[in-house]
């Protein structure tokens, strides 16, 4: 509990300003290639976080906009720098502002759409009473190739046995779970399965 509520805020945010003094130059570089490719920057979409109170979650834009009357999936909208993005986890990087905001932590289950919401069990729920996380034990686990009923047993362990160890474990995995680009997108057609319980 200690670790939860005094530790673990103070790490986020100390690595978060190191990592962004390290990391600004590649920030800037997919910045203006962004700007380039969609006229704008981010992907910025409302999220439910802590407690489930809402919250403004951002990302590196990667896909087109849908175009009005023609209907087209999530990977047909992807552009090339978009899937690289992606397969990387490079698009996640603007979450480091969230947790400055202290909207969200290095490590945590994955903030989820508001329109989620209504189809929660109250064992679900239970991973809402951590802060969401750009990582977390689902995410190493088998990230978006895995069912919605094993997500939330994955989350549901992370709050119930979250601690530095288990977290310094998690950051560890982050880095070879990147490597598994087969596991970055849940199908051809999506980049994850819509929550529908």
């Amino acid at each position: 509990m200690f670790y939860r509520a005094h530790m673990k805020p103070f790490f986020d945010k100390g690595c978060t300003i190191i990592g962004l003094l390290i990391i600004s130059p590649v920030l800037l570089l997919i910045c203006m290639i962004n700007l380039m490719l969609y006229r704008k920057i981010f992907f910025v979409q409302e999220r439910s976080g802590y407690k489930m109170q809402s919250f403004k979650m951002i990302k590196f834009q990667t896909m087109r906009d849908e175009q009005e009357g023609i209907p087209q999936t999530d990977m047909q909208r992807m552009t090339g720098f978009g899937k690289i993005l992606r397969f990387t986890s490079l698009d996640e990087l603007p979450q480091l502002f969230n947790i400055l905001k202290g909207e969200m932590s290095i490590v945590g289950p994955r903030p989820l759409l508001l329109s989620y919401a209504a189809y929660y069990s109250e064992q679900q729920k239970q991973r809402f009473e951590v802060v969401p996380g750009i990582t977390g034990w689902a995410q190493v686990n088998g990230r978006n190739k895995i069912n919605w009923k094993q997500r939330f047993v994955l989350d549901n362990f992370y709050v119930q046995n979250i601690s530095f160890g288990l977290d310094i474990l998690i950051l560890v995995k982050t880095f070879f779970q990147i490597l598994k680009i087969h596991e970055v997108n849940a199908s051809k057609d999506f980049t994850m399965k819509p929550f529908k319980n």
